[in-house]
């Protein structure tokens, strides 16, 4: 059962924001299969109740801040029964970039974000041509300043380079400055209609619109295919792609399963683990590119359940997932944004990416200033000893007898936590510190105290920085 329980929880730290133990106990008595398929089908699974919330936090109401939309999609990271879905829509959030420092209006990545819950699990290609379409994206990336008389490159190439296929793979370019200027002209005409005026009724969002006067009608040559290309004709080309099956790959392995170097070395530096990447490239195949059945591969693998502690937590992982722990984010409250706020403090501003590259990821998201903040906040928070989640954690505790051992005591944190595992040096002195300074009387108001001293050094711990 105890390693049921730790493989649950690594599932549920990489295909969500982590579980308390009692959520991982009931996983564990479906099963683990059973478990990655209702996971993969947020669809079956109710939906997050928000009217309380909307009720106390008017600028939800309106969504035109940056501040208030990152704290309305942390406290859905959070809450949000769809925990796979949450975490694949950040997920595309990293990879198709669009931020509040070139947005029409806040709102509007909203908007994507809700395309990418709907479509985040289905057809790449679908996908792709969803994000051709976004408002948000066609104004990020100057598509909406493309006519044909005067061409923008801007978002033909990054659709290349940074959103489907990556500049190269096996010491070997994916394609050309011709196939750039190919994809940009096929773009041509894909821009962005006027917004109703804001008053007197107030802001409206951005519609797609193509312009077929301003669009490129002649032959272009793409990827080795001719013809009176449109943008359509150019995502399909680019789905079907080798590339584009390894490049989803890898960024599926980099976010579930291991850190993997950035993307602008993948041309020339291998994948870690090859035969799990052909598995997935396999899959994109077979299933007609459908994102859904690649996860069901990685997640049902032997190298994601033994991949372990094997990537350092982002910082809305870090965030989302202490809170889950600690259950103090579920009813408005005056610190309502404050967890939002911490994850930008940590290196992770959401909604707003330093570049359309995104945020680099592994070791990157941690320097000395990111670190003392993620350990701060993370001790901060489970020092609450009356939180309704490290509550269950004393009483589970104090439930195993009148008294318990400085190690009993280290190792039963650990597994309430969700199984996380100590260098034993770090362990070692964390039995220390319970020999002399905690109360080993369970029934003492005083224990309650010592768990959370003890749960405040685990999540101080380097251990606790990778998922």
């Amino acid at each position: 059962m105890a390693e049921d329980i730790g493989l649950m929880a690594h599932l549920m730290r990489r295909a969500g924001f982590g579980a308390t133990y009692e959520e991982l106990e009931r996983r564990a008595e479906v099963g683990y299969e059973a478990t990655v398929e209702e996971l993969l089908h947020p669809e079956d699974q109710p939906e997050l109740q928000m009217d309380v919330m909307n009720r106390y936090m008017h600028g939800w109401r309106d969504k035109q801040g940056l501040m208030a939309n990152q704290g309305y999609w942390t406290y859905r990271m959070v809450n949000s029964p769809k925990q796979l879905e949450e975490k694949l829509c950040l997920f595309w959030h990293g990879i198709f970039c669009v931020g509040d420092s070139k947005c029409m209006r806040a709102r509007q990545i909203l908007i994507q974000l809700d395309k990418f819950r709907i479509q985040g699990f289905g057809n790449f290609e679908t996908l792709l041509t969803y994000l051709a379409t976004d408002p948000s994206m066609l104004y990020y990336l100057d598509n909406q300043l493309s006519h044909k008389e005067a061409v923008n490159e801007n978002w033909g190439r990054e659709l290349l380079e940074l959103f489907s296929m990556g500049v190269g793979m096996d010491d070997q370019a994916n394609y050309t400055e011709d196939d750039v200027k190919a994809c940009a002209q096929a773009f041509t005409g894909w821009t962005i209609a006027n917004a109703i005026p804001r008053y007197p009724y107030g802001s409206y969002a951005n519609k797609f619109l193509y312009n077929q006067f301003d669009h490129i009608e002649e032959n272009k040559t793409f990827l080795g295919e001719s013809g009176n290309l449109n943008g359509e004709d150019v995502i399909r080309i680019i789905a079907k792609q080798p590339a584009t099956a390894r490049f989803v790959s890898r960024h599926l392995y980099n976010y579930f399963v291991a850190d993997e170097p950035q993307v602008p070395a993948w041309q020339s530096v291998p994948p870690k683990d090859p035969d799990l990447i052909k598995a997935l490239e396999d899959e994109y195949f077979r299933s007609g590119y459908e994102i859904r059945s690649m996860l069901r591969v990685l997640f049902n693998s032997d190298s994601f359940k033994n991949a372990r502690f094997a990537k350092v937590k982002s910082p809305a992982e870090v965030v989302c997932g202490t809170i889950r722990l600690v259950g103090d984010f579920t009813t408005p409250n005056p610190r309502f944004y404050d967890p939002a706020l911490e994850i930008g403090y940590m290196g992770q501003d959401l909604m707003n990416p330093p570049t359309v590259e995104g945020w680099h990821t592994g070791k990157e998201w941690i320097d000395s200033g990111t670190l003392v903040e993620r350990i701060n906040f993370a001790a901060g928070e489970m020092g609450k000893v009356d939180s309704s989640g490290i509550k269950p954690i004393i009483e589970r505790i104090r439930s195993a007898g009148e008294t318990i051992s400085a190690e009993n005591l280290v190792n039963k944190c650990l597994e309430m936590l969700g199984g996380y595992e100590l260098m034993e040096e770090n362990q070692h002195l964390l039995v220390e510190h319970a020999e002399t300074a905690a109360s080993m009387n369970t029934k003492t108001e005083e224990f309650a105290q010592s768990v959370g001293q003890i749960l405040q050094l685990i999540v101080s711990t380097q251990e606790y920085q990778f998922n």
